[in-house]
Order: structure tokens, then sequence, then C-alpha cells
């Protein structure tokens, strides 16, 4: 009987196996995180610019074409008309290149013409509030060489444009005054992500667009919901962001403000509420506040 017991107690345990077998952990070499911008997404910020200048400029092209055509059409009556062929295309060629450089040249100095549209505003205080805020997020998204501006606002709102080889960063004393420190924080981190999207570039083309369906077109509908992800992917507090974007959502803005002028809806899609002037929420729409703040709540 002892030995029949020994000689069980001896079998191994079927129960051992009964689970699966361990598989080693193998890292999907194709996979990106949804949160950080690739090189492919900046490039294609930086296609949809070049293509929206190369639309801009095809009439003339039209016009350039067609004067070649001519001129080779007529090359038997003379070898100068080969030679006026020959001119017209490069002229097409400069005219094409021109047309793509005068978006590059006209946003250069877009932050100095910011600057002249307001005057200085905040206090101490909010000075030393904003730099804490700029000093942590520029080295977290890799920005650098960046002046930053306290304007004297009532809105609630922010922008980082190009500055020549530079950027500016400029905030409302309203922001500044009713924002918490975490609010702020998002508000900066947004700002920051749409550098590191390359969609800088292009929103401030727009700026020199007159027709309005244009201009959104050109700064691209709904990069605004984009930019929220990655920044709060970034700074890993998406309430703080929500928050922010609940503000402008809530805030009424008075007819003083820049918020409510002509230039604003020039420049409208540099900002970070690109709609503080829609009376009320559109929440079919990626750039509205409301439908923002939603998103980033939900996460």
């Amino acid at each position: 009987m002892a030995t029949q017991q020994r000689s069980r107690s001896r079998r191994p345990s079927s129960s051992r196996h009964r689970g699966p077998r361990h598989v080693e952990a193998v890292l999907d070499p194709t996979w990106q995180n949804p949160y950080a911008p690739s090189a492919g997404e900046r490039e294609m910020h930086h296609d949809a610019l070049r293509r929206f200048a190369m639309k801009r400029a095809m009439p003339q092209m039209y016009v350039f074409v067609a004067l070649v055509g001519v001129s080779l059409a007529a090359m038997a009556l003379s070898v100068w008309f080969v030679v006026l062929a020959v001119v017209l295309a490069a002229l097409a060629a400069v005219n094409l290149r021109r047309s793509l450089a005068a978006f590059e040249r006209g946003t250069a100095t877009l932050g100095a013409d910011v600057l002249a549209a307001f005057t200085a505003g905040g206090t101490p205080k909010d000075r030393q509030r904003l730099v804490t805020v700029l000093d942590r997020l520029t080295a977290t998204f890799g920005v650098d060489t960046l002046s930053a501006f306290i304007v004297d606002d009532p809105g609630y709102n922010a922008a980082l444009v190009p500055n020549g080889p530079n950027y500016s960063f400029f905030v409302t004393s309203g922001l500044m005054r009713d924002f918490e420190l975490i609010e702020l924080e998002g508000v900066v981190a947004h700002c920051l992500a749409r550098q590191r999207l390359g969609i800088l570039s292009r929103e401030s083309a727009s700026t020199m667009v007159s027709s309005p369906d244009a201009r959104r077109t050109l700064a691209g509908p709904g990069l605004t919901y984009r930019a929220d992800e990655v920044a709060a992917a970034a700074i890993r507090y998406p309430l703080g962001l929500a928050g922010a974007l609940r503000q402008c959502a809530r805030q009424v803005i008075p007819s003083s403000s820049f918020f409510a002028s002509a230039k604003y809806d020039q420049w409208r899609f540099i900002w970070f509420d690109v709609w503080s002037d829609r009376k009320t929420p559109d929440v079919s729409d990626l750039d509205d506040v409301e439908l923002r703040a939603l998103a980033l709540e939900e996460w």
C-alpha cells in the first residue's frame, strides 16, 4: 500500500501543463505611437502648403503654357519663336518658384506683425508663471529660440508663430489672469504641439489668403483637435487642457477685444481658439473648443 502511494506521488502532475505555454514578447517594428508626430505627417503638412501655392499659380501657368504652345507652333516661320518658347518656359518656372517662396517670405515676420497689433499686458507674477511653464515644456517638445509676450486683451487666447528663424509665443492677459497653472500648461503644450506636427507654416500662410474658405483649407480643418491629442499625451494630463478649452467655450468676447476684429478673422487659424467669436458651439466641427474639451474629458 505504501509502495503504491509512493508511486502515485512520483507521477508528474498534469495540471502544470494545462495553461498556455509562455511565448516571448516580440515588438512590432512597424508600430508607431499615434500621439507622436511622424516625419511623414510633418512632410504631409509641408506638401499641403506647396500644393496650395501651386494651385494659386496655375492661372498664370496656363497663360505661359499657351504662349509656349503658340511659339512652338510658329517655329517653322522663324527660329526666334523657338527662343521665345524657351524664354517663356523659363519664366513660367521662375513664376512658380516665386509663388512658392512668397508664402515663406510673408510669414517670416508674422511674429512682429502680431506684436504690433497689441500692447503689452500682464503682471510680473504672470510673467514668472509663463516663463516657468515655457522652460519646462519647450524642453519637452524640443523647441528653442522662443520669445514670449503677454499682450493686453480680455479674451482667452494664445498663439505660437514663426518670427524669422525663431518663434514668438503670444498669450493674452485675460488668459493669464483667469486660468489655473495646469490650464495654462495645456494651452502652451497645444501651441508647441503645432510646431511638432509641422502645421505652423500652413497656418501662418493662411493669414495671407483673402478668401475665408481658402484660408481654412490651407490651415487644415481639424488640426487643432490633432494638436490637442499630441499635447495631452506629452503632458500626461488631458483634463488640464480640457479645462482651458472649457474656459474658452464659456467666454464672451467684448467688442473692444482683438478677437472681435476683422484682423482676427484674417489671422484666426494661428490662435489656440480659432473660433473665439463663435456665439454657439458647433460640435460637428473638430476645431470647436466645446468638442475638443469633450474629447479630452473622455480620454
